[in-house]
């Protein structure tokens, strides 16, 4: 089982890059006691099968989300996107189509299908309102009309999102048609057959979290109607990538690939994993044994060169023991003692090694070795070094040895022969986040491997560079523009750039708010600012007044590294001492103003377990006093000085579960009764929801009705001191299903408050600040509320796409909802009129809201402008809000004292709440030339030359607003003034 670290900043810097960043983005601590065979790996964490939710009760919660979206009252009050935008997000796919390489399309992780025409300056999304956000695979037809969209992300990350199966548009995006294989949950990539289009292919790589049989390589020879599972090997194996040979297109080549995730440890390999070929469709295939394959390998990227399709490249995570670790170089230099230099020693030559030095050495894996008594232990034949070297080994299993790691292969004869690229080894760099290879489609010797650096080599593989100087890490894909061989789009997590010199310079598309932003907070000043943790994109701190494509981008600031965390916001003096975290427990605390910043991280008493973070650890300021701090390991912390220095306040509060190469039975959420001091909740993620009613002198297990779902948030409630609210997640058992709870009685016995929730997980929970029975929950889907206490709930859709909403808060002063989605960054929704509703108004069948009267002042149309601005003046206009309890035809219209319309417009009104803008101007303004003036009256001087041709609005008078909504009528008096 491989090793798990990641990297300081200025080791990033040495990979040309300027984010910090783990090497691995999900793995965290070194938790195994000993480094695991792959079948010790696979018996110990993957023993039993798991069945995740059927495609076919999914679905149906989508139906149920979209019967809801038809029902909601609040489908007409729009979401307010404030980024961040300048870090963008994660890009999977970068394509175009062959007749017209300038449409470009950009598919992120989790943050829908875009498209550009302007090399990035401005961009369309295509792929807003579907059953699946997250996309995996895109391919486009030659003449750029069909579009095929594989949802799913194939990176196997731990916020990978499942998809719904294949869409398909015929008309480059406009609409789209969902195209089957709903089993599929991840697809790797889609090829259609140039000669025929109604033939294509997918790589379904199946369930990450379950097994399940539908995973594979389908064709579809009837544009998708119907489909084929034509290459198959088992329940845990499914496809990743393909590549056609453009000359002959029944020639295929895919990698399949093995891997079973759980929330304690990720098997990434297995012996399902080749590399196999067809050579007539996929009715039969051939397993490239040159390849690496079987139970050490892992994730295989495939290439194939355009121009010369005999060249094909296999980028491999081979995850076998390297044989030549010990005679590695090392670049350390002469003098100290290294995992590798201690593996020569025998019984005789380590008694001859500087004593000092030694004990140096093994102090780094054991702080409590003596060197002395190791020394006499071998002498005395009680030890030999190879029992030392086990003894090491148990406190550090990653001390001696490691996997070959990522390996690039060749075939310049169309798979006949293979072999491994002179320097094809490429270490740690790849596996399975990244794994893909890209090869000029001009030059079969320009190669790119994507791993946590972009490394390229001109000469087919036999030296290699750094490439994209000072862009983010973590690559994910790469494009050459067959216009120009020198211009190259690449994408990583840190979004999308273009080079125009083959990656020496870069410039950088940061222009989308598609940031995968996980934690929130915000503060108390006008206006308030915004505090949200990203994957991989650290902390920032963002004005909530920011408007994306108008604000500068820069207003949104960095102030935390790595896999942006927990993030809290000390109320005093505005908000100015800020609580960050970056994955697995790194929280420290900072205060700009004073420039005082310190470690806010637990120091694990001595003689104690080591402490096991969540990715998302937590942190909490208490609401009784700010200088009260809590962080969650599996042990709660507390501390009385800022997080300066913390006491442990109870015991392990988890299950203390076995894990693997993912920390598991860590606190995911604590929560402390705002009513009273010490009434403290947390929640783990093995499922334990635990209690103390004395600020931890004694807990007590208050398990809910599902025991062993993953706790995604606990919250004591501020209207009543014994009742509390869970929320669980089976996202990582392929369980979609809604898990909310509520207790009364200080979690004796639970009620669920689920409702009509639809299938979708339920990710956090907050309480109304000012409304009893008001709740608000964000789901993989969106964000609803409830009126009654969780009785029933109703969507908030608005304009918010469908999107993972991972947490919210309500900045009370503002009356703002404001939430982090793991896709589109940061959206805030106005409550005031959300919370307006009465079950009166629910009955009224249309209602206008008071417009207020115009005061024309006799300046409308007299906008001051340069010469050479021919633009139409600013229009006066009035905004009129109304409700309609049915949707349909509406109209508005403005009439005068006869009853005549003097104007009116005409537009579509959804259930609920509406909001219309109705401009003034009824005839606008036409170009005139310099008129010379004539005076024959004195009064002539006064006189606007240009009058005629000025725009005309609605005149000074009383009048009569007419809104009418399907068979419904109701008027309102209203007049414009001087």
């Amino acid at each position: 089982m491989r090793s798990y670290h990641w990297l300081t900043l200025a080791s990033a810097l040495l990979l040309s890059a300027v984010a910090i960043a783990q090497v691995d983005p999900d793995e965290g601590q070194d938790t195994p006691s000993k480094r695991l065979s792959k079948a010790d790996q696979r018996q110990k964490f993957h023993a039993t099968s798991v069945k995740g939710m059927s495609s076919q009760d999914w679905l149906k919660g989508y139906q149920s989300h979209l019967q809801m979206e038809a029902a909601s009252p609040f489908g007409g009050i729009p979401w307010r996107s404030v980024g961040p935008e300048r870090q963008s997000g994660r890009v999977n796919v970068i394509t175009a189509a062959i007749s017209d390489p300038s449409k470009l399309y950009v598919a992120f992780a989790t943050g829908g299908l875009w498209r550009t025409d302007d090399d990035g300056a401005t961009w369309s999304s295509l792929f807003d309102d579907q059953s699946a956000y997250s996309i995996g695979a895109v391919t486009v037809s030659r003449d750029g009309k069909t579009i095929w969209v594989g949802t799913g992300e194939e990176n196997s990350q731990r916020t990978s999102y499942a998809g719904t199966g294949v869409f398909k548009s015929v008309d480059s995006g406009k609409t789209w048609q969902w195209m089957g294989l709903p089993e599929s949950q991840h697809i790797g990539k889609i090829l259609i057959d140039p000669k025929n289009e109604n033939v294509v292919y997918v790589a379904a790589l199946g369930h990450l979290y379950s097994q399940n049989p539908e995973r594979g390589v389908y064709k579809t020879v009837d544009g998708g109607k119907t489909w084929d599972l034509i290459l198959k090997t088992d329940d845990s194996t499914g496809a990743v990538d393909m590549v056609m040979d453009p000359r002959h297109s029944n020639v295929i080549y895919a990698s399949m690939w093995q891997r079973d995730r759980h929330s304690w440890d990720f098997l990434e390999s297995g012996p399902g994993s080749a590399l196999y070929m067809t050579s007539n469709s996929g009715k039969t295939w051939r397993k490239v044994t040159a390849v690496p394959s079987g139970d050490a390998a892992g994730r295989i990227g495939l290439a194939i060169c355009a121009s010369h399709p005999d060249t094909v490249y296999a980028f491999v995570d081979n995850q076998s023991e390297d044989d030549d670790w010990a005679d590695a170089d090392e670049f350390v230099p002469t003098g100290r003692m290294t995992a590798r230099r201690f593996v020569h020693l025998t019984e005789d030559t380590i008694q001859l090694v500087d004593k000092a030095k030694l004990q140096t050495f093994l102090r780094t894996y054991d702080r409590d070795i003596k060197v002395d008594d190791v020394l006499q232990q071998i002498k005395d034949k009680k030890l030999t070094v190879a029992q030392l070297r086990e003894r090491l080994r148990e406190k550090s299993p990653n001390a001696f040895g490691a996997e070959i790691g990522s390996e690039l292969y060749r075939t310049d004869d169309a798979g006949k022969t293979w072999r491994r690229t002179e320097r094809g080894q490429f270490g740690g760099i790849g596996g399975y986040y990244w794994g893909k290879v890209w090869v000029n489609p001009a030059d079969p010797n320009d190669v790119y491997v994507m791993g946590l650096p972009l490394l390229r080599s001109k000469d087919g593989g036999k030296t290699w560079t750094s490439v994209f100087p000072r862009a983010h890490v973590d690559y994910h894909a790469v494009w050459n523009d067959p216009r120009d061989p020198r211009k190259v789009w690449v994408g990583n997590d840190g979004g999308l750039y273009v080079s125009y010199d083959g990656g020496t310079t870069i410039r950088h598309l940061n222009n989308l708010s598609v940031g995968q932003t996980t934690t929130l907070a915000v503060d108390n000043k006008t206006p308030y600012n915004i505090y949200t943790g990203l994957q991989d994109n650290g902390t920032m701190k963002g004005p909530s007044s920011f408007r994306p494509g108008i604000s500068d981008p820069n207003l949104w600031k960095d102030i935390g590294g790595g896999d942006g965390s927990a993030v809290a916001v000390d109320p005093r003096h505005d908000g100015e001492t800020v609580y960050t975290a970056s994955q697995f427990g790194a929280h420290s605390a900072n205060n700009p103003t004073t420039s005082d910043s310190w470690q806010a991280r637990p120091e694990v008493p001595r003689g104690d377990p080591a402490a096991r973070f969540n990715w998302i650890s937590p942190i909490l300021i208490s609401p009784h006093h700010p200088d009260i701090v809590y962080v969650g390991a599996q042990r709660l912390y507390r501390s009385f000085n800022m997080g300066r220095a913390y006491k442990p306040v109870s015991p392990d509060l988890t299950k203390n579960k076995p894990d693997g190469n993912v920390p598991f039975s860590t606190i995911k959420d604590i929560s402390e009764s705002p009513i009273r001091f010490g009434l403290i909740y947390v929640g783990c993620d093995d499922g334990n929801v635990q209690v103390t009613q004395d600020g931890g002198y004694a807990w007590a297990a208050v398990p809910t009705p599902t025991p062993d779902k993953w706790v995604s948030r606990v919250v004591a409630s501020k209207w009543d001191e014994k009742t509390v609210f869970v929320a669980q997640s089976g996202y990582r058992e392929d369980d979609f299903a809604p898990y909310l709870w509520k207790s009364t009685d200080y979690g004796k016995t639970w009620k669920s408050i689920a409702g009509n929730l639809p299938n979708e997980t339920i990710n956090v929970i907050r309480e109304d600040p000012s409304h009893k029975d008001v709740l608000y929950v964000g789901t993989d889907m969106g964000v609803y509320i409830t009126f009654d206490g969780g009785t029933s709930w109703e969507i908030l859709k608005g304009n918010l796409p469908h999107t993972p909403v991972h947490d919210l808060v309500i900045q009370a002063s503002a009356n703002d909802l404001v939430v982090a989605t793991h896709a589109r960054s940061i959206w805030i929704l106005p409550l005031a009129k959300v919370l307006s509703i009465t079950p009166d108004l629910r009955k009224t069948d249309l209602k206008l809201d008071s417009v207020d009267d115009e005061s024309s002042q006799g300046t409308w149309g007299y906008d001051r402008k340069e010469k050479w601005d021919a633009s139409s003046p600013r229009s006066p206009h009035f905004t009129a809000d109304f409700w309609t309890k049915e949707p349909g035809k509406a109209k508005l219209s403005i009439k005068d004292k006869t009853g005549k319309v003097v104007k009116d417009k005409s537009f579509d009104a959804v259930r609920g709440f509406n909001e219309t803008t109705f401009d003034l101007e009824l005839t606008p303004s036409k170009p005139a030339k310099p008129k010379k003036q004539t005076i024959v009256k004195a009064e002539d001087v006064f006189v606007d030359p240009y009058q005629d041709s000025r725009a005309t609005y609605v005149p000074v008078g009383e009048y009569t607003l007419e809104l009418v909504v399907g068979t419904h009528t109701v008027t309102q008096k209203w007049k414009v003034t001087k």
